[in-house]
Formats: C-alpha cells, structure tokens, sequence
C-alpha cells in the first residue's frame, strides 16, 4: 500500500506531529500504520481546503443554534480496528437476539458431517469406509481479519518480505455429493439385487410349472423353505444385523484393520454352522411336521417332503458362509458381490428344474403328484438344489481376494470381542425366533386351507409366489438403500451422533417412499392380470388366486419398508432387545389374525385374508418401533418431514390406482385372461396409473421425486 505524502506535516490544523519514527531519532524508515490511527489526524490537504477557509460560510454559522458541546460531553472516535469496549450488562436474549442463519439446502437440515460446501468435499460410502480415520486440518479462513493487529502497541517493523504466491493447486474433481455416493453404491447393489429377484422370479416360474401349485409343490416348497428358516432361527439374524457394526469397529479401532476378527468369525460361524447341519439332517422327518402336520399326515408327501428337505437342509452351512464373507466385503465397502452372487444360485436351479420339465414335461402335461413322482426326479431336483447355494458362496472367494482378505481359519475366540457379539446376537436370533414362528402357524394354516378348499392354487405355495413378487420392490429399493446406509448409521451411532442417525434414517424413509409407495398401489390395482400372466402354466384358476393374494398383500409393503428401515437404527445402537420385543408383537398379530381369516373366512379365501393380515401386523410394529426410536434419538426423529412425504404420495397413488385399475380390470374382462389378454391390461394399466401419479406428485411438489428425476436426467445426460 502506497505511504500517505508526508511534505506537509505540521501544517495547519491537522498538522500534527509525526509519531511514528524511530525512537532513536535516526532516519526515518518506514511511515506510520494508517489503519492504527484516526482516518483524518494526518490530513495532508486539510490547511489547503478551500472550504474550510471560506470567510462567507464561517460568518454565516450561526453558533447559538449549534453550539459546540460542553467539555468532557464530546467522545474522541475510536481507533479503527480495535475491539468495542466490553458492555455493562450481557444483551437480553429476548431482545436482542440475533435471527438464526437459514438452513441450509441439501439432503441433511442438520448437517451431521460437513458444515459448507464450499470447504467440505463430500464423498461417497466407499471412502467413508476406508478414510473413516483420517483428521484433517481446514485452514483458518478468519485469520486475515488479525493481520492488522499484530503490530498494535509497538512501532512498527521493517516492511516484511513479500510471501511467495502459493502454488496453484490442482483442481479438486466434482464432487459426487454424500447422497450421490450412497445413491452409486445403492445402485449397484440395487442392479444385482434386481436381476438376482428377476432370476429368482424365473426360477419361482419354473418350479411351479414343474410341480404345479398343488401338494406335490408345497411339498417341495416347505423343504427348500426350511433351511433358510432354520439358518435364520440360528446365526442368519445375528450375522445379518449385528455383525455389520462391529466389523466397521474392528476395522477402525483394531491395528490390523479388522481381519482378525473376520477370520475368527468365520471360522466360528463354519464350526456352528457344520454342527447344526448334522443335527437338522438327522431330525428331518420332525422338522417336516413341526413346519406342516398337514403333509407329515400325508406318507406319500411326507416321504416326498423329508427326502426334498435332506437334500436342501446341507445348504444352511452355504448360507451362513456366503453372508460371513458379503458382510466382510460390506464392511470394506465392496457393496456388489453380495448381491450379485444369488444369480449363480438362481441360474442353476433353473437349469435343473428346466432338465426336470424337459425329461417329465410341465405339471398341466405330466399331472405329477405326490405318489407320481420318480425317485430320480426327486434325486434331480435336491441335487441341483444344493449346488446353487454350493456355487454361490464358493463364487465370493474371488471377491475376497480382490479386498485383500484372506482367510486363515483362528480358534482364539475368547478374549477378542466375540462374545459382545454373541451377546447381542442372542436378542436378535430371539428376534428371529419370534418372527419365524409367525411363519409357521402360516405356513401350517396355508397348506390345510389349501388341502381343504380343493382348488388349485389356494394353498401354501400360492402364498410363496404371491409374496415373492411383493417383496421384490423391497429387496431391491429399500434393502440396497438401507446396505449403503447402514456402515455410515453405524459410525454416527459409535460417534454419538443422533443427529446423523436420525438424517440418515429419515433420508432413507423418504428415499425408499418414492418408488415403494406407487408400488404398493400397483400391486392392489393390478394384482390380477400380474399373477394371470406370470402364471398361466399353472392354470387360470391357481393364476386368479395368487392375484387375488397379491391384492391383498399389496398395501402390506408400505408399513412393510418402513419397519425394516426404522430397526436400522436399534441395530447402529447395537440394541437387539428392542427389535426382538417389536417382533413378538408383529408375529402375534400376523399369527392371530391369520388365524381368524383360517377360522371366519371360507377355505378358498383364507390364504387372502392371510396376505391382508401380515400387512395389518407390520403397521402396528410400525407405530411401536416409531416410537420407541424416536424417544431413543431425544424425542426427534423427523417425523413431520416423512410423514407429510408418505402422506402426499399416498394422496397422489389413489386416484392413479382407481383409475388404472379400472383400466387393466376392463381390458382383462374384455380380452381374457390369457396371456394376450394380461399383457395388454397389465401394460396400459401401469401406464395410465404411473402416469396419473407422476402429474399429481408433480403437482403437489414432493421434493423427493422430483430429486429422483432430476437425478435420471443428469445421468441421461438432459
């Protein structure tokens, strides 16, 4: 900064005297801070001011209107760039508070992980696994404003030396956003959980072209359905819940990032896992009844059932192998094998069953049944049936090795934080327990009713297929949603943060509410051309029926997503108990109103009233789980926000699934419930109520969907 000009100093009125030189009266070498001083007490110009020296104006001032202030009243100005002297009395808060800052736009109103987003570079899941630890150091952005004070009080120095121009730093890539990277992790996941669930919808197709949606399915289906119960009853709840929190510790507080610990969960999880194998085998023939007296009472399908079910049972040491090693890649940040690696296993029943059809035809060609079917049909059929899940774990090991784990078996459990797990897996297993039994008392009505009515497709395996295409939007939107999520929950939940957990969880709700909600409304409007054309080889009659169960499970799915959601956040907080304790209600619930349906309603709708009350079971835990999270994060857990989302997006499915459904049912009266007839109602019954609510949520400005779509039309580039 140029030095004021010092020729005239001392002159006239501002002509006071220097006081800036050096004190030894040598030569003068620097001039006088001007940002120290008052603005005007070295005025160069003020003796040669024309206005000042007026003789006009200073007769014309009248100095009895405006006379100069007494002595002592006139306050000398202060020094620029000096603190304001400390009030008397602090500022009334109820005065002189200041207005609070507007919150800021973006996903988060709180901000859990970054404060501004011109410092704050946000990044995806991956990284935050992997740089959970990292500190970093922001710079002082305020340390200009002190520059000016560092030499008040002394005499100023000698001109520092100019300071070198940093180095131009390389420009940052775009930052993808924190809902940009968990939206590219959910995805993937959501890419292989979809074409896991289309592959595996294929294979539901072919087993009941194969076996028909008689008893000779049901057979089948309780057996291949009773080692995934049984795993679940066991290890699967704790493994699937409560392991993903405690790997992400382990990988941040262990010195050898958590690899340890996997290899000795693993290994203990493989003993387990081995034993209870054995043990299962042996005890088939109970387990058969335990799951329906129905076919144990049956010889011939229960010689069918038991000899299905020793075949499947060995596949609960595959399961529990394959989770072990997805939840350590979870845990890494490696989101896709996990969902991926199903497909192996869809592929290869599918091959087997589609062997099955092309050497004994189709179950409409064949009439196979319980007493029909050959031994090596059977010895086909459970082969296969083991090989998928024997593939599918085998196939993660490539995926391992890709992270950098390897796997080196370790019976050092004791002492190594295995047995807080087994402690807090012990709620969940409970938790699981009370869920399966639930399961149970349906399975066991579903196949008496079935047997009861006569009727094709009104028994147990009807209810599968029915709710196999209703949990597809869950385990593809909400389940990769909440994948990508949970690692993050976690961390916030370890670190103390409600405010995080509570953001994380509420952006998951309102996420996953976009596609959920108009899905529910689908399956209730269109339930019935969606099971007449996915299942025609079974028959028109089993096809109407999986429809009608369709409908009813349909609005189930909403309160469905939101229950899986909100027990997220008890298993961030590693609290198990509460999960369990929500459970036991569900399953009383879903068990007692099902059996109300098994006992009021006739036996050819039984299985609908089933698929209505698991719905009706999920929304009360809904309301309890609410609840008590709620109160578990301070009283907050954005309820008005989700609420009014689910609200609104509710308000704009209705119209659309009256009228849409009104389409597809007249156009499948018109054309028939064939194949042609449900492809064109199906269609334009979709078309017309997707369309009807994307104007309405348009209209109403839901901030999600809109997010949503303006998201696809950056990623299609419009």
């Amino acid at each position: 900064m140029n030095a004021p000009y010092d020729g005239d100093r001392g002159q006239g009125a501002g002509g006071a005297g220097s006081s800036g030189g050096p004190p030894d009266g040598g030569q003068e070498w620097a001039t006088p801070d001007p940002y120290l001083q008052h603005a005007y007490d070295h005025d160069p110009y003020r003796s040669q001011d024309l206005a000042a020296q007026d003789p006009v104006s200073e007769a014309l001032y009248d100095r009895a209107s405006h006379p100069p202030p007494p002595p002592g009243a006139y306050q000398q100005p202060q020094a620029l760039y000096q603190q304001p002297p400390a009030a008397q009395y602090p500022p009334d808060p109820r005065v002189w508070a200041q207005t609070p800052p507007p919150e800021p736009s973006g996903p988060s109103r709180h901000l859990p992980y970054g404060d501004d987003a011109a410092t704050t570079q946000y990044v995806g899941v991956d990284d935050l696994v992997t740089q959970a630890s990292d500190d970093r150091t922001e710079p002082d952005a305020f340390a200009h404003l002190f520059r000016d004070q560092q030499g008040s009080g002394r005499p100023p120095g000698p001109p520092a030396a100019p300071e070198p121009a940093p180095a131009a730093a390389p420009v940052p890539p775009k930052p993808a956003g924190r809902a940009a990277g968990i939206l590219k992790s959910s995805a993937l996941m959501a890419a292989g959980t979809l074409v896991s669930r289309l592959t595996g919808f294929v294979r539901s197709l072919v087993i009941t072209a194969a076996l028909g949606a008689v008893l000779l399915g049901d057979s089948f289906t309780i057996a291949y359905t009773l080692p995934t119960m049984i795993y679940i009853l066991t290890v699967g709840g704790g493994l699937n819940s409560v392991f993903v929190p405690q790997l992400v510790r382990s990988m941040k507080e262990d010195a050898d990032g958590g690899e340890a610990f996997a290899n000795r969960l693993l290994t203990l999880v493989m003993v387990a896992l081995g034993l209870i194998v054995a043990l299962a085998v042996f005890a088939a023939p109970w387990l058969i009844y335990m799951m329906s007296p129905t076919i144990a009472n049956d010889a011939a399908a229960n010689s069918v059932a038991v000899t299905f079910a020793r075949y499947c049972l060995p596949t609960i040491f595959f399961m529990g192998i394959h989770v072990v090693m997805g939840q350590i890649l979870n845990a890494r940040g490696r989101f896709g094998a996990m969902m991926w690696t199903p497909v192996l296993n869809n592929i290869v029943m599918i091959v087997t069953f589609g062997l099955f059809i092309w050497v004994y035809g189709t179950s409409a060609e064949s009439r196979m049944g319980v007493e029909t079917i050959p031994a090596e049909g059977v010895r086909l059929l459970g082969i296969g049936t083991l090989l998928g899940l024997t593939v599918q774990a085998l196939a993660m090991i490539p995926y391992l090795r890709e992270a950098g784990f390897r796997f080196r078996p370790r019976f050092d459990w004791k002492g190594h934080g295995l047995g807080k797990t087994v402690r807090l897996a012990k709620w969940t297993v409970l938790f699981v327990l009370a869920n399966q039994a639930g399961v149970i008392v349906v399975t066991q009505l579903a196949t008496s009713a079935g047997k009861l009515s006569g009727q094709d497709g009104t028994g147990f395996l009807a209810y599968s297929n029915a709710q196999l295409i209703w949990g597809m939007p869950q385990a593809i939107i909400t389940v990769s949603v909440m994948a990508a999520l949970l690692p993050r929950i976690s961390r916030a939940a370890h670190d103390d943060d409600p405010g995080a957990v509570r953001d994380d969880i509420s952006q998951g709700l309102r996420n996953s509410a976009v596609a959920i909600v108009p899905v529910a409304f689908t399956f209730l409007a269109l339930g019935l051309p969606m099971c007449t054309l996915l299942y025609a080889s079974s028959g028109t009659e089993a096809a109407r029926s999986m429809g009608f169960i369709l409908m009813a499970f349909g609005l189930g799915l909403i309160p469905y997503s939101v229950q899986y959601v909100v027990l997220r956040g008890f298993y961030a907080y590693e609290d198990t108990r509460t999960p369990f304790y929500n459970t036991v209600i569900v399953a009383a619930v879903n068990a007692a109103a099902s059996a109300l349906c098994y006992v009021v309603l006739p036996a050819r709708w039984a299985v609908v009233g089933m698929a209505a009350s698991y719905g009706l079971a999920y929304a009360v835990g809904v309301g309890i789980a609410w609840r008590r999270l709620r109160n578990r994060l301070g009283g907050d857990l954005d309820g008005a926000r989700v609420v009014r989302t689910y609200a609104r997006l509710c308000l704009a499915a209705v119209p659309a699934a009256a009228i849409g459904g009104a389409v597809g049912f007249a156009l499948l009266r018109t054309l028939g419930e064939g194949a042609g007839g449900s492809v064109v109602a199906l269609v334009c019954g979709t078309v017309v109520l997707l369309g009807i609510f994307f104007v309405a949520a348009r209209k109403m400005r839901i901030e999600e969907l809109n997010g949503m779509v303006g998201m696809v039309r950056g990623r299609l580039g419009r």
